[in-house]
């Protein structure tokens, strides 16, 4: 195994616990209330701070097809900021975003308060065309916001396997002379289950503060 899938591998472990932690935690929580400080790295920026950012693509690594992006959005502020864009850099396809279920417009981080984008039932943050992406990388993701601007960080790229499976792309590649499931849809549920949690890539810190930790 190449020591960039080593180290990937292990990040995923550390990633998933706090992924998993978060997103149990209940609605109506406030920003501090949810905040976990991971052993990943992640980033602040003014009021908003970025954990356990992750980019998940297809379990088969030798398959091409959606990627995701998952992360947990803190806004300290007292105004409400949405999330206009996110790229990954080197990646010049657009990553689509959608609220959670029955949510419309632009994703809103409310003011105070946090989202989680992958995982069922989530917001998410799709790549329909996950190429160029590699298994073990850390990859650069800058997440643009209303009002703070750009917050980058870098974020491991982990398989859809293991505690990451029921996170990853909804959308697999059907096998050879098989057809596509019918409910494969391009959804971003990426919110790990298991034993590792979502962090920016990094450890949370209050201020601008971007480091790549064993994921």
């Amino acid at each position: 195994m190449s020591s960039s899938l080593r180290r990937g591998a292990l990040a995923a472990s550390a990633i998933a616990f706090s992924i998993a932690s978060l997103a149990a935690c209940g609605a109506g929580n406030n920003a501090q209330t949810l905040e976990i400080k991971p052993d990943n790295a992640a980033t602040s920026v003014g009021d908003i701070k970025i954990q356990n950012a992750i980019v998940i693509t297809q379990p088969d690594p030798e398959a091409t097809g959606p990627a995701v992006v998952s992360a947990t959005v803190f806004n300290g502020g007292d105004r409400p900021q949405t999330l206009d864009r996110i790229t990954l850099e080197g990646i010049g396809e657009a990553v689509e975003i959608k609220p959670a279920p029955g949510g419309e417009g632009k994703l809103t981080v409310p003011a105070g308060g946090s989202i989680v984008i992958g995982g069922k039932d989530n917001a998410s943050a799709v790549l329909k065309d996950g190429e160029g992406l590699t298994d073990g990388d850390a990859q650069k993701v800058t997440f643009s916001f209303s009002q703070t601007g750009d917050v980058s960080l870098e974020a491991f790229v982990v398989p859809a396997g293991g505690h990451f499976a029921e996170w990853g792309p909804t959308e697999v590649p059907a096998a050879p002379g098989a057809t596509p499931s019918a409910s494969a849809s391009l959804s971003g549920d990426a919110s790990p289950s298991g034993d590792a949690s979502p962090s920016g890539g990094a450890s949370a810190s209050s201020s601008a503060d971007h480091d790549v930790a064993g994921h």
